[in-house]
């Protein structure tokens, strides 16, 4: 476990029995032990008397030799941390984020200032049957331009899922939507068209195969703590108090997450760190936004 900052499974616990614990486990106001124990890597598990309840823990080692303690708290992707060493990727530009035609990562389109090619769109040298699929779905809701709106995402989502039996949704709701065109939107036109669909569906699969990871019982939701898991597998790296967030912000009232929320949490993570190292252009992890570029920035996605 050394160096691991990951949240630990049920089974951890079921096949590794605890070293110490409280004798006395009851609902008092607080509740104290002194504990002798040989060197060597422990996990400390404060807990509460009654679940998903907040409490204070006050952790004190006394230690025969000099030891260094430190909390790791990082916060980043795995683009962000490896964006210096890896070579330049395909760019796209940010829909009027704070600045218009800011570059960033986006695999597979290349950014355009002008209005997207319609032939371009049309003309396809290799088709998969699913792709083929998805120019039917799209012609039929689309219309000539092959561009979707939000509502119109909602009804091509519909129609997909409904052809894939692994995935037990009805679809995705329309704010869950309206963030999809905010990642995938490359000329801030506030739709997509079938190249910037088939990416975003990529992207939907990469992550539904995380969720299906969590979702043991096959009940379409993962708790808030299998969450950390799914969104460090994804390549987010974040701190606790972000993760305290996203149960409050996505969770039901039993702390369970499913996959509409699950895809729309994910969807706001990638808009929102590609949105930063779009501004981050020396990589130092800062950035500076006056409060116009900051509610651009953060209102359209």
């Amino acid at each position: 476990m050394l160096g691991q900052n990951q949240h630990l499974q049920k089974d951890f616990f079921l096949y590794n029995a605890s070293k110490a614990k409280c004798k006395t486990y009851i609902n008092l106001r607080e509740v104290t032990e002194r504990i002798h124990l040989p060197p060597g890597e422990y996990v400390i598990v404060p807990t509460t008397f009654e679940a998903h309840q907040e409490g204070e823990f006050i952790l004190r080692v006394f230690s025969e030799k000099q030891n260094i303690t430190e909390e790791e708290d990082s916060v980043g992707s795995d683009k962000t941390q490896q964006d210096t060493k890896k070579k330049k990727k395909p760019i796209v530009f940010v829909s009027d984020r704070a600045k218009a035609n800011k570059e960033i990562e986006h695999d597979g389109i290349r950014g355009e200032k002008k209005k997207k090619p319609k032939i371009n769109l049309l003309q396809e040298e290799e088709e998969t049957e699913e792709e083929k699929l998805f120019r039917a779905i799209y012609q039929k809701i689309a219309g000539d331009d092959m561009q979707i709106c939000a509502n119109e995402l909602k009804t091509v989502m519909k129609n997909v899922l409904s052809k894939h039996n692994d995935m037990k949704t009805e679809g995705f709701s329309l704010e869950t939507c309206r963030s999809m065109i905010a990642l995938m939107d490359t000329d801030g036109t506030g739709k997509l068209n079938l190249q910037e669909f088939k990416h975003l569906w990529k992207k939907i699969k990469e992550w539904q195969l995380i969720f299906r990871k969590y979702d043991k019982d096959k009940s379409c939701s993962i708790s808030s703590f299998e969450m950390r898991n799914a969104v460090n597998d994804a390549g987010f790296h974040l701190n606790k108090q972000l993760y305290d967030i996203i149960a409050m912000r996505y969770a039901d009232e039993h702390l369970n997450i499913d996959f509409d929320s699950y895809i729309c949490c994910f969807v706001r993570l990638e808009g929102m760190f590609r949105a930063f190292n779009a501004f981050d252009k020396d990589g130092d992890g800062v950035i500076k936004l006056n409060v116009l570029e900051w509610l651009q920035l953060t209102m359209y996605s």
